[in-house]
């Protein structure tokens, strides 16, 4: 199976889900009784999400068959039909997946004899189609209640250094930046919150993620009302890495189909997207003067892609290893890129002459390469004055840099696990922390102190709630 350098994330806010309760079907739960119809979208699609989807789906749909969706299934792909209902004998799906050596799936373990039979009773009842009318819904009517702690995906302060915004499940924490009090608790339709992201100004709050082999999300949040603006429903997976434009009227969004996409706020619709990437895109960042963009992906390449028509402009970097964190220079025309074994670089967001050739040595658009931590480098941050670049690790690690010549200027004592979100307050001293604990620590990065923690997300509820 296909490594996932994001895997650490995935995993603790996978099981920080599963002990919250989750609406998602848990893959290792009991067979419908003989009393019920088995139901396509809670029994059927989480095998295949677990299974199959990995090599049928719209961005990678072997044979032509995508599985993500009942529609998809229908088709057949390239050998219709891929079941006849009510007879399962005969059916093509059935015989792909049974017997001693399946041919399906190619990779990873086979389908075991009872999920085999759950998906022969399907097609053998009917083969009904029950997903929701619209497609799959994952609304809330109230906030989620916390048993415990989930762990945190993603942190972001606000350019006036007055809040921090948390990813919860189904929601984002509005924290106090002055205190330890909730704002706000913004909850939308993404189980999964991968990126968040404040407006230049400050006004909204872009939000990012989705649901698991579904749908991707663009969520824009009123930071004033605490009103959600607008939902943007795009690809049929969790989005990553949101950047503003410089004039905050578009989202950048990387994509687990490969592609690159911007939206404009006001209305919401798609105005670019770029697919010179060949795997995961997990984060974006803006030139200064908006019209060029710097994309990260698991392909190990770091793109320069012109905004205006979503062409490459040019590779920024040799390849190396899969890269899965980027964070752009405040006033400059710099990003600092992480891999998934630890080593931040730092490069200059401009055309290098021409793509690198085969054997071609060369970077003219590399800067510096720090010190790389232990384990994969989960999340980075630029402080506002450009200064000092912080790093967080799936090693539990949390060192930051000087950004002008690399040298390490603090190793933070950090002590809650992996860490996935590093965010320096603007105007001060202050790095918020979080990771698997789902707990919030500040630090004083000069002074190389621990200042205060906090829970990421209110354990039991909270008293401020902000429902769309």
């Amino acid at each position: 199976m296909r490594f996932n350098p994001c895997f650490s994330r995935w995993f603790w806010c996978s099981l920080a889900v599963c002990i919250l309760g989750s609406p998602f079907i848990l893959l290792n739960q009991a067979a419908p009784t003989r009393g019920r119809k088995v139901s396509f979208t809670k029994d059927i699609v989480p095998l295949f999400r677990r299974s199959c989807m990995g090599c049928h789906q719209p961005a990678k749909a072997k044979g032509g068959l995508d599985l993500t969706t009942y529609i998809g299934l229908t088709k057949g792909g390239k050998h219709p039909p891929a079941f006849v209902a009510k007879n399962a004998k005969i059916s093509r799906l059935i015989q792909e997946i049974s017997g001693d050596e399946p041919s399906m799936p190619e990779e990873g373990e086979p389908l075991t004899p009872a999920e085999v039979t759950l998906i022969s009773r399907w097609i053998s009842e009917g083969a009904t189609d029950d997903t929701p009318v619209g497609g799959p819904v994952h609304q809330l009517t109230a906030p989620p209640v916390y048993p415990a702690l989930p762990a945190i995906s993603a942190l972001a302060w606000s350019p006036q250094g007055t809040i921090l915004a948390a990813a919860g499940w189904h929601e984002v924490i509005l924290h106090s930046g002055s205190s330890n009090g909730i704002l706000a608790r913004l909850v939308g339709d993404s189980p999964r919150v991968e990126s968040l992201a404040f407006s230049p100004d400050g006004t909204r709050l872009a939000v990012v993620g989705g649901a698991p082999s579904e749908y991707g999300e663009v969520q824009i949040w009123d930071t004033g009302n605490y009103k959600q603006l607008r939902s943007i429903k795009t690809t049929a997976d969790v989005v990553f890495g949101v950047s503003w434009s410089p004039d905050g009227q578009r989202v950048a969004i990387g994509c687990a189909d490969k592609m690159v996409r911007v939206f404009t706020v006001a209305d919401g619709v798609e105005v670019m997207k770029c697919d010179n990437h060949i795997d995961w895109v997990f984060a974006t960042a803006w030139s200064q003067d908006g019209t060029r963009l710097v994309t990260a992906s698991r392909d190990r390449g770091l793109k320069l892609i012109d905004v205006a028509s979503g062409h490459l402009v040019d590779d920024v970097n040799r390849q190396g290893d899969p890269l899965i964190s980027l964070a752009r220079h405040p006033t400059e025309n710099l990003v600092v890129c992480g891999s998934d074994r630890g080593s931040p670089r730092v490069y200059r967001m401009e055309p290098r002459g021409g793509r690198l050739a085969e054997g071609d040595d060369k970077e003219n658009s590399f800067v510096r390469e720090l010190q790389r931590l232990p384990g994969a480098l989960q999340t980075l941050a630029w402080s506002g004055d450009g200064q000092w670049i912080a790093g967080g690790s799936s090693g539990a690690a949390v060192w930051v840099f000087k950004a002008a010549d690399g040298g390490r200027k603090a190793t933070l004592k950090w002590t809650g696990g992996p860490v996935f979100a590093v965010s320096f307050q603007p105007n001060g001293s202050l790095l918020a922390v979080g990771g698997s604990d789902g707990r919030i620590r500040f630090f004083d990065y000069a002074k190389d102190s621990l200042v205060r923690e906090i829970d990421g997300v209110p354990l039991g509820g909270a008293a401020v709630t902000q429902v769309r």
